[in-house]
C-alpha cells in the first residue's frame, strides 16, 4: 500500500471561487492545546505499554548472554533517555540489542564483562563518528537478503542455545555444539524447568488469539509480560533457579581487553555494524509503520542523527556497565501500535525502568530464569521469518540470503556477513556477465536469441552462434538484455555486414521483437491510455471490413498486448505459472470501469487478489446464497493464499450509491431485479450515514476538505460499513485476533485521480501524498 502522512488543510477543489477563507481552527490542528493535551496521554499511554514489554525482554537478554541481569536494566534505561532524546527516529525505542545477542554472549566469554563494557564504549564512539561523516543512507544499500540472513542466523543461534536453558542445562559457545548436545539434553530433561518454559512460550503464542471479550482486554496487556507473569505464578513454591539482582552500586569502569589490536578492533566493528544496521533498519521500518498512524511526526527519520544518538547511548551504556544498544522493531513497533506521538513516549519508558528497577528489585526477583529463556527463545525463532525467505526467493537472492545464515551460525557474525556480501558480489558479477545465445530454425529462416548483457566477454560465444547460421538465410536476432557495449555492437555489426553482402537478410530486434531501426516514437502509449482516440490498438483500416466495432477495437488492444507488453512479462508470468499464485493483498473494490486498480497501487502480476462488484459490497455472514461469491473470495484469500491484509477500495461517482440514495419502494408485488437484491447489502450503509447526519458527527472527514455531497458521504461511510461487515467473517476475525491480518479502507476521487487511506480511530480519509516511499527492506 502507498504510504500516507497527514496533509495540512487544503481549500476545496473549485474553479468558480478565486478566495476562500482559512479554515478555523479545530482540535485536530497541530497547534492545538487540546492536541497537545491529547498526544501527551497516548504518549503516556504508549510509555507504560512499552516498559511493561521492555522489563521482561532486557532480562531475559541479559541472562542468555550471561552479563548481570542488571546490564539488561541499565541499557533500557539509557536507550529510552538518552538515545529517545538524542536520535533521529522519535517514535523508535531502543534497549538492548537482540541482534548483537550472540557477539555480546561471545565477548562476555572471551574477555570477561567490564572490557565487554569497554568494546561497547568503544563501538559507540565509533558509531557516533559515523553519524558526523554522514554514512548513515550508505549502509541501507546492502543487500535486504544480507540483512534479513543476518537477523536469522543470530535468531537461530539464539533459539538454540536458549532451548538448553529452557531444559535445565546450560548453553555451549556455539551453535553447532549445542545441535550436537541437544540430543542428550532432550533426553533428560529437568522436568520444572521444562513446565515453567512450556508455559510461558504457550501464552506468548496464545495471548494475542484470546476470542471475545477476553481477548480485547487481554491486548492490553504485552504477551511478554503476561508469559513472565503466568511462569512466576506457576513456579510458585518450587525450588527453580530465579532472577538475582545485585545491589546497585557505582559501575566499575571499563578495561580494555587483553588481546591484539586486530583482535579488538573486529570486536569493535562487529558490534559496531550489527548495531547500526539494527538501528538504521529499525528506524525505516518504525517510520514507515508509523506513517499510517494520526498524529504522528511527519517526516521521515533523520537517519544521521539517529547514528550518532546509538553512538551517544552505547557509550553512556558502557560506562554505566550496560548491555550494547540499539532501535528494536519489537519495542517500536509496540510503541507506535499503542498510540505514541512524540519522542516523550520513548524518554518516559525508560524513567519508567528507573524506577521499576529501584522499587521492585524484590518482584523482579520472583521471575525464573526458565522463563526468560523460553521468552528469549521464541524471541530468536520469529527473527527466522519465513515471509523474508519468499521475499529473497521472490527476487532471486536466496542464495546470498542463505550463505548469511549459515555463516553466522557456523563462523559468527561478521565472518556470516562478510560472507553474505561475497556471494551477492558473486551473483551480480555473475548476472552481469552471464549470457547465453541460442540459434534455432524456423520455418521462414533462422533466430539468434540473445539472453543478458552484451559485453566483450560474449563476444567470442556470440561469434561461435552467428558462425552456425547458413548464409543465404534470413536471421531474425532478438537481444533480450538491457545493455551492449562497443565491443559487442562492432562484432553484431560486422557479421551483419558481411552475411548481407553474401546475400542474407538481417532483422536486429529487441526484447519485444521490433526492429531496432523502428521510429522511437512509434508506440507512445501507456497501458492506461483511454480507449477513446488510442489509434494503435485499432486494426488496420479495411475497406472491406464490417464498421470498427468496440470489439475489433477490443482485439487491437490484446494485439497491441501481444506485440508490446507479452514479451516484457511473459518471464514473470512464466515463473507465477510455475509456482502458483502467492498475492499479499486482498483488493476488493467497485467494477466502475474508471478504477483501474493495477494502476492506482502501482501492482503487477502476482501482487493482488482482486474481488470486483457493483458498489463494493461486503455480504455479512448469514446472508443468503446468492452472495457466496464474494464471501467464498474472502475465505479463499485469508485460508489459502495466507493474505497479509484486506483493503476495501469505495470511490467518487459511485452509481451503486446513487442507487441507494434515489432508491424508492418497489411496487407492490413487483419481483425484485438482480441489482435491487444486490443492493439491499448496501442499505446498512445508508442507514449509518443517516444515523450520524450530514455533519457526521466525527465518524467520516476527508483531510484536506469537505465532504462535496451526499453520494461521496455515502461511499466514504460504505467503506467503513463494508470493514464492519468484514470483521463478522470468521476467518477475517480470527487471523485479524492473531495480528496477521490488517484491515485497510481506502476511497479514491476519480476526477482528482488522488487516492485517500482511512484511519479509522480518527474516522477520516487521509490523502496519500506523491512524495516517494521511505525505503523498505
Amino acid at each position: 500500500m502507498p504510504q500516507t502522512e497527514k496533509l495540512p488543510p487544503q481549500p476545496p477543489r473549485t474553479s468558480h471561487r478565486t478566495e476562500i477563507p482559512p479554515e478555523p481552527r479545530t482540535p485536530t490542528d497541530p497547534g492545538s492545546p487540546v492536541k497537545k493535551g491529547r498526544a501527551a496521554r497516548r504518549d503516556l499511554s504508549a510509555s507504560v505499554v512499552v516498559f511493561l514489554l521492555a522489563v521482561p525482554l532486557s532480562l531475559g537478554l541479559a541472562l542468555a548472554t550471561g552479563a548481570p541481569l542488571q546490564a539488561g536494566l541499565v541499557s533500557a534505561v539509557v536507550g529510552g533517555i538518552v538515545a529517545g532524546t538524542l536520535g533521529g527516529a522519535p517514535l523508535q525505542v531502543s534497549g538492548a540489542a537482540t541482534g548483537l545477542l550472540v557477539v555480546t554472549a561471545d565477548l562476555v566469554q572471551r574477555y570477561g564483562w567490564r572490557a565487554t563494557c569497554a568494546v561497547t564504549v568503544l563501538a559507540g564512539l565509533t558509531q557516533l563518528a559515523l553519524g558526523a561523516l554522514r554514512v548513515a543512507r550508505a549502509a541501507l544499500a546492502i543487500s535486504p537478503a544480507i540483512v534479513h540472513g543476518m537477523l536469522a542466523g543470530i535468531g537461530a543461534t539464539i533459539a538454540l542455545g536458549q532451548l538448553h536453558v529452557v531444559l535445565g542445562g546450560s548453553p555451549d559457545s556455539s551453535a553447532l555444539d549445542n545441535a550436537a548436545a541437544l540430543p542428550g539434553q532432550l533426553a533428560h530433561p529437568h522436568a520444572v524447568a521444562l513446565l515453567i518454559g512450556a508455559v510461558t512460550v504457550a501464552v506468548l503464542l496464545g495471548w494475542g488469539r484470546l476470542p471475545g471479550r477476553a481477548g480485547r482486554w487481554a491486548r492490553v496487556l504485552p504477551a511478554p509480560l503476561a508469559a513472565v507473569l503466568a511462569a512466576t505464578a506457576v513456579s510458585a513454591g518450587t525450588e527453580v533457579a530465579r532472577v538475582e539482582l545485585p545491589s546497585w552500586r557505582m559501575p566499575e569502569l571499563p578495561v580494555l581487553p587483553d588481546d591484539s589490536l586486530p583482535a579488538l578492533a573486529a570486536a569493535v566493528l562487529t558490534v559496531t555494524l550489527v548495531a547500526g544496521m539494527e538501528s538504521l533498519l529499525s528506524a525505516v521500518a518504525v517510520d514507515r509503520l508509523a506513517a499510517d498512524r494520526p498524529g504522528a511526526p511527519t517526516g521521515r527519520a533523520r537517519l544521521n542523527r539517529e547514528l550518532a544518538g546509538q553512538g551517544v547511548a552505547n557509550t553512556v551504556s558502557g560506562l554505566l556497565g550496560g548491555l550494547p544498544i540499539s532501535g528494536g522493531a519489537i519495542r517500536g513497533s509496540a510503541n507506535v501500535r499503542a498510540g505514541a506521538v512524540t519522542r516523550r513516549a520513548t524518554v518516559l519508558h525508560g524513567v519508567w525502568v528507573l524506577l521499576c528497577a529501584g522499587l521492585l528489585a524484590t518482584a523482579l526477583e520472583l521471575i525464573p530464569l526458565a522463563a526468560l529463556a523460553a521468552l528469549v527463545m521464541v524471541v530468536g525463532v520469529r527473527m527466522v521469518s519465513f515471509a523474508h525467505i519468499r521475499h529473497v526467493q521472490r527476487h532471486r537472492e536466496f542464495p546470498v540470503y542463505a550463505a548469511t545464515l549459515g555463516g553466522v551460525v557456523l563462523f559468527g557474525v561478521l565472518q556470516g556477513v562478510v560472507t553474505g556480501i561475497a556471494v551477492a558480489v558473486f551473483l551480480a558479477l555473475r548476472r552481469l556477465t552471464h549470457t547465453r545465445v541460442t540459434v534455432t530454425e524456423e520455418a521462414d529462416g533462422h533466430r539468434v536469441r540473445v539472453s543478458g548483457q552484451l559485453t566483450f566477454l560474449a563476444v567470442p560465444r556470440l561469434s561461435r552462434a552467428l558462425a552456425q547460421v547458413p548464409a543465404h538465410t534470413d536471421v531474425v536476432v532478438e537481444l533480450c538484455g538491457s545493455f551492449m557495449d562497443h565491443a559487442a555492437y562492432e562484432a553484431l555489426q560486422s557479421w551483419s555486414a558481411t552475411h548481407r553482402a553474401h546475400g542474407g537478410r538481417v532483422t536486429l530486434g529487441g526484447r519485444s521483437g521490433r526492429p531496432l531501426a523502428a521510429q522511437a516514437g512509434g508506440h507512445s502509449c501507456r497501458p492506461w491510455t483511454p480507449w477513446r482516440n488510442h489509434h494503435c490498438t485499432r486494426p488496420a483500416p479495411d475497406p472491406a471490413a464490417v464498421p470498427e466495432s468496440s470489439g475489433s477495437q477490443l482485439m487491437g488492444g490484446v494485439s497491441a498486448f501481444q506485440r508490446h507488453t507479452a514479451p516484457l512479462v511473459r518471464e514473470e508470468l512464466s515463473r507465477l505459472a510455475r509456482e502458483g499464485q502467492r498475492p499479499t493483498q486482498l483488493f476488493l473494490t467497485c467494477a466502475d470501469s474508471r478504477l483501474v486498480t493495477s494502476m492506482i497501487t502501482s501492482s503487477g502480476p502476482g501482487d493482488l487478489f482482486t474481488v470486483r462488484n457493483v458498489g463494493n459490497l461486503v455480504p455479512p455472514p448469514g446472508s443468503d446464497a446468492s452472495c457466496d461469491s464474494v464471501g467464498a473470495a474472502i475465505e479463499y484469500a485469508v485460508e489459502v493464499l495466507q493474505v497479509g491484509s484486506i483493503t476495501v477500495c469505495g470511490h467518487s461517482g459511485c452509481g451503486a450509491m446513487g442507487a441507494l440514495l434515489g432508491a424508492a419502494a418497489p411496487p407492490e408485488g413487483a419481483e425484485p431485479t438482480p441489482l435491487s437484491r444486490w443492493l439491499r447489502h448496501g442499505r446498512p450503509s445508508l442507514a449509518r450515514m443517516q444515523r450520524i447526519g450530514r455533519l457526521g458527527r466525527g465518524e467520516v472527514a476527508l483531510s484536506g476538505r469537505p465532504v462535496s455531497d451526499d453520494q461521496e458521504r455515502l461511499a466514504l461511510v460504505n467503506v467503513m460499513q463494508q470493514l464492519d461487515h468484514l470483521r463478522a467473517h470468521p476467518c477475517v476475525a480470527r487471523r485479524a485476533a492473531e495480528g496477521t491480518l490488517a484491515l485497510h479502507g481506502m476511497y479514491f476521487h476519480v476526477g482528482e485521480a488522488q487516492a485517500y487511506v482511512l484511519d479509522e480511530a480518527a474516522g477520516r480519509f487521509c490523502a496519500v501524498r506523491g512524495e516517494p516511499a521511505p525505503v523498505t527492506v
